[in-house]
């Protein structure tokens, strides 16, 4: 079992002591600054001079931290008479009770505390002011010697004992002492549970980057397995694919068969059916392609007709051709060429009073 070491930061008239704590006892105490802890230990909890922290309780905001905080410095500023600046405040919360008790301490106390741990190798996990490690009475006051330094808490205070002070804040009741018992189990639940810690903001305790090597491997094996499932998709996905086109090559084969005249030989069903389709449309552009371009040029020139028509093996159109004058003859032939055809006029166009006849030969360029 892990033992939590609690220290005592050195008051104006006593040294530095200690004690430690095991499950819910006190196993061991002594003065001076005591051995390293083992090396799994929890970092120790340090406690502070009560007379060095003065405590109040109010009643604050609980929406937020930093607005709780905020209420505890306005109150902080009006019950000081140092300048907040030069003070840090903490706000804690008990168990039972509306208001909520609030730490002030000066900035330099602060560092020289946190100093005097880091000269002795000690980032202590928190800070609690010496009086609240006594239990809150239900009523009156109760008081315990923390080793040479006596404190003293009420319902809503807490403060070191100073003769004339203590009768005045107590108004003349005597404080309880604690049993030895009673103040170690107030101790242990202190430890345990904090009341208020000194240590927030500026002075928070910064946390130390460890690697969970239990939630790395986890996360390896799972990322092993979301790429494994992944893979896995994209194989089935693959598979399928490769399936479905095979399905669509032999629905093509087996229309590109139907194509074909009866009782041919199949090598390669795509070209064959390439090859039939260039031998029924003719050669280049065929005869059905020309003969629409051609016509669709004729019916754009007014009075141009086609007299005749000759489709020959080699993909030329020869026709003949009448229009009204020289320029429908030239408009027609220019008009072949836009539409993406080479237009040879042969022998010269014959002029017929106001008609002009004549033969193009015209086929894809």
């Amino acid at each position: 079992m892990s033992e939590t070491l609690v220290l005592f930061l050195p008051g104006a008239d006593a040294s530095w002591r200690w004690l430690r704590i095991a499950g819910d006892a006190v196993t061991a105490r002594g003065e001076g600054f005591p051995p390293a802890p083992e090396g799994d230990a929890p970092p120790p909890v340090a406690v502070v001079p009560g007379d060095a922290v003065t405590l109040h309780w109010a009643e604050l905001p609980d929406r937020s931290t930093a607005q709780s905080v905020t209420a505890a410095r306005i109150l902080a500023a009006d019950a000081s008479a140092s300048p907040i600046a030069d003070l840090h405040v903490a706000v804690g919360r008990e168990a039972d009770g509306s208001e909520r008790p609030i730490g002030v301490v000066e900035l330099a106390q602060m560092r020289g505390w946190l100093a005097a741990l880091a000269e002795n190798n000690v980032d202590p996990a928190m800070l609690l002011p010496a009086p609240m490690l006594l239990p809150r009475p239900d009523q009156g006051f109760v008081s315990a010697d923390l080793g040479g330094e006596t404190v003293v808490r009420g319902t809503a205070s807490g403060f070191a004992d100073e003769a004339g002070l203590t009768e005045i804040v107590t108004e003349g009741v005597t404080p309880t002492a604690l049993p030895r018992e009673a103040l170690e189990a107030a101790i242990v639940a202190a430890v345990t549970s904090p009341v208020l810690d000194l240590r927030q903001g500026p002075f928070a305790r910064k946390s130390r980057f460890a690697i969970d090597w239990a939630l790395v491997r986890r996360l390896a094996w799972l990322a092993l397995a979301v790429l494994g499932v992944t893979v896995t998709i994209a194989v089935v996905q693959i598979a399928r694919y490769n399936f479905a086109a095979a399905d669509l090559e032999q629905q093509a084969d087996l229309a590109a068969r139907a194509g074909l005249p009866k009782g041919e030989t199949v090598n390669d069903a795509d070209r064959q059916l390439d090859e039939r389709l260039a031998r029924l449309r003719g050669p280049g552009l065929g005869f059905s392609r020309t003969a629409a371009t051609v016509f669709a040029a004729v019916r754009a020139v007014p009075g141009a007709e086609v007299t005749s028509l000759d489709f020959d093996p080699h993909g030329s159109l020869r026709i003949g051709i009448a229009t009204e004058g020289q320029g429908a003859a030239v408009d027609l032939q220019q008009r072949l060429r836009a539409a993406g055809l080479s237009v040879d006029p042969g022998a010269a166009l014959a002029v017929t009073g106001t008609r002009v006849t004549g033969v193009l030969t015209v086929k894809q360029p």
